[in-house]
């Protein structure tokens, strides 16, 4: 009896796009692959090599096939995955794996159709004598319990002719799709306890940034649990970044020293200018060239076009790009992404961040840059900043250490 083998199919994105540095996508893309494995199977423990825009897959241990695809649904870079049968590329060898393995888990679907793609074109049937003959042995099989439909089928039984096997397997499972994480570079997230910012940091993330965060606390006007939830939150994020430096610094001084010195109706906006500059000091030194926040035009009194120029104006200083991935979509929009990554249960824990603390009554919304600056002028603003850097720790969350 031929030794079939169970293995995982992993399809390329828009790394097929890529021109002369495909490689450097290409392999991008299998470290983050063999890291999700390595934590999975064991180290070594399966056989990975790719071949025409797919990554395959042949687990040491076949019961953790689906374990393993499991994890893999996660990895930024892959347009789809599924787990296939290979065997050899003969029809009787294909006929056996459609009668054994595929048919008994067809009663599942009311309907279905064969599919075939043959890139290797010197196997002696073309792709309709395949679908035909697959179609005609898995009715057989089932005595045609389950019926063709060619049209709307429940399911699709795919036939893939590769260079050196013959793939079988089911409809291919959605991935998460983007660009591996670190092809885009790196990035600073400013992470809050709410529902945008996590959902900023997936995007980018998504789009290959490597993502660092940033967090504010006011201690003892935020408690201990607040911090907690921000690195649950991290924590969260890593089953798609694969890890997290999470920087946090302290704002009390600074929101004491605004509150006792300028008109209230200023005090988010200056504090918001204050966050970039620290934001900007973490960039440096940790060489990230790139600012990201959460936020949404016009969702909050801090984030009118007004607002958002004035706090830019401090990233421009330091010639560091803002972005913001959710500036153009509603709340439902950021929540359905949050839920759909499984942050949301988390953001909205009743825990206060700093934005929350001395919010005044009646912020500007279309504030003058002159007035801001004349606010500002009552502060020592690079004693305030010197201050706050100094109060900076850090915790480094991995996906790996916490699964």
């Amino acid at each position: 009896m031929t030794d079939y083998k169970r293995c995982i199919l992993l399809k390329y994105g828009e790394l097929i796009l890529k021109g002369q540095n495909k490689r450097y996508f290409e392999e991008r893309l299998r470290s983050s692959v063999r890291r999700r494995l390595d934590h999975v199977l064991g180290e070594g423990n399966y056989d990975l090599y790719s071949m025409q825009s797919t990554v395959f897959v042949t687990p040491a241990d076949q019961d953790l096939v689906e374990d393993a695809l499991e994890e893999l649904k996660t990895v930024f870079g892959l347009a789809g995955l599924c787990a296939a049968w290979r065997c050899e590329k003969d029809m009787g060898d294909i006929k056996k794996v459609l009668t054994e393995k595929i048919s008994p888990e067809l009663y599942a679907y009311k309907s279905f159709k064969c599919e075939a793609k043959r890139s290797d074109k010197d196997f002696p049937l073309t792709s309709l004598e395949i679908m035909l003959e697959a179609g005609d042995t898995l009715c057989i099989a089932t005595d045609d319990a389950v019926p063709v439909d060619v049209r709307e089928p429940d399911v699709t039984v795919v036939i893939e002719i590769r260079d050196t096997h013959a793939y079988i397997h089911f409809d291919k499972l959605k991935g998460a799709g983007g660009m591996p994480v670190g092809t885009s570079g790196r990035g600073l997230l400013l992470l809050s306890g709410g529902i945008d910012s996590p959902v900023a940091g997936y995007m980018m993330a998504r789009r290959g940034m490597e993502i660092e965060a940033l967090h504010f606390e006011s201690y003892p006007y935020t408690s201990e649990r607040a911090k907690e939830k921000v690195l649950e939150l991290a924590r969260l994020m890593c089953r798609y970044t694969d890890k997290m430096r999470v920087n946090i610094i302290s704002l009390t001084e600074i929101q004491l020293a605004i509150k006792e010195n300028c008109k209230e109706e200023y005090f988010t906006l200056i504090l918001r200018r204050f966050m970039m500059r620290l934001a900007a000091k973490v960039c440096r030194r940790r060489s990230l060239p790139a600012i990201i926040t959460g936020e949404s035009l016009g969702q909050v009194a801090s984030q009118t076009i007004g607002a958002l120029c004035s706090t830019d104006a401090i990233a421009q200083e330091n010639h560091i790009p803002v972005f913001r991935p959710c500036i153009g979509q509603d709340k439902d929009e950021i929540v359905v992404t949050s839920r759909k990554i499984g942050t949301f249960d988390t953001s909205i824990l009743p825990y206060e961040d700093c934005c929350t603390v001395f919010t005044p009554k009646h912020p500007k919304t279309n504030p003058d840059m002159e007035k801001i600056l004349e606010e500002e002028a009552k502060l020592d603003i690079d004693l305030l900043c010197k201050n706050a850097f100094e109060s900076l720790e850090y915790v480094n969350i991995k996906y790996y250490e916490n699964t």
